[in-house]
């Protein structure tokens, strides 16, 4: 197996307004979130969260502790939402052993153990992605399906954003430390999520998009109110989004995805919302 990391730095919002298209991928997108029998992930510098994803196909493949944690395992001092988005598959962490199907979650609080990832069937592997942030205690580990989900029905088709979030890996479902990780499903006709968009200061959020054709594409936008840029996205891929950028997206195609959340604190509803007309 081979892992796979880069670490991203933090931006302030006045130099991100000079950045081309170039330099705002390379800052914001997670182009290659999975690859055969390889771990991918990105520790980011927005509140220390770690995006990645496992995609074992072959070989069972293991959470290895990169050298930027400092820390004998993964765990350590941290905690982490895992969804599989592929075919049936297996984690075990330290002698618990989870099986999960597709669109199917699993928290694992800190703690020093071992992880791996496999699939049940390499003809059609498991992919598993990933959220991970610092944890200041332990809470159990536990597998979440949506029927364990809080599910809030948004939007509508007359406003092409008619939408199903189901929060999953959220303190309305079982304790967290700082992680809140939800999936939010667009019904046929509706492209748009998030909207009318918002910021929330006291955290940081990570998008990942899938479900999406490959000849189809999602446009996420980011950025300040009066100061938006777009990042064109395919499917299986990632964004990083900053406690001063809005998070929203139109495709050309219905599509689901994965939110995840850190920071401060715990209260989902802790938004701050800007007039659709207001955006620039």
């Amino acid at each position: 197996m081979k892992t796979n990391y880069e670490i991203r730095y933090a931006a302030h919002p006045e130099d991100a307004k000079s950045y081309d298209t170039a330099r705002l991928r390379r800052d914001f997108l997670i182009e290659k979130v999975f690859t055969a029998d390889e771990v991918n992930m990105v520790y980011s510098m927005y509140d220390r969260m770690v995006v990645g994803g496992a995609m074992p196909v072959a070989e069972t493949l293991r959470l290895e502790a990169i050298d930027p944690l400092k820390a004998p395992f993964f765990l350590t001092r941290r905690e982490m939402g895992i969804y599989n988005v592929g075919g049936p598959g297996v984690v075990k962490a330290g002698d618990a052993v989870f099986e999960l199907g597709y669109k199917e979650a699993l928290y694992l609080g800190s703690g020093d153990r071992e992880v791996t990832f496999a699939s049940k069937d390499a003809g059609n592997p498991a992919k598993f992605y990933f959220n991970s942030l610092t944890a200041h205690r332990n809470y159990p580990d536990k597998k979440v399906t949506k029927a364990d989900a809080v599910v809030a029905h948004m939007g509508s088709l007359e406003g092409s954003n008619d939408r199903n979030i189901n929060k999953m890996l959220v303190n309305q479902v079982l304790p967290t430390c700082q992680l809140q990780m939800g999936m939010t499903e667009l019904l046929p006709g509706s492209v748009w999520n998030t909207m009318p968009a918002h910021v929330h200061s006291r955290r940081m959020e990570a998008y990942f998009y899938f479900e999406v054709p490959e000849d189809q594409a999602v446009c996420h936008f980011m950025g300040e109110v009066d100061e938006t840029r777009h990042i064109w996205m395919k499917g299986d891929q990632a964004v990083l989004s900053p406690e001063w950028s809005i998070h929203s997206a139109a495709a050309t195609h219905k599509y689901t995805f994965i939110w995840g959340m850190g920071g401060e604190n715990l209260d989902y509803g802790d938004q701050d919302f800007s007039k659709i007309t207001d955006l620039k």
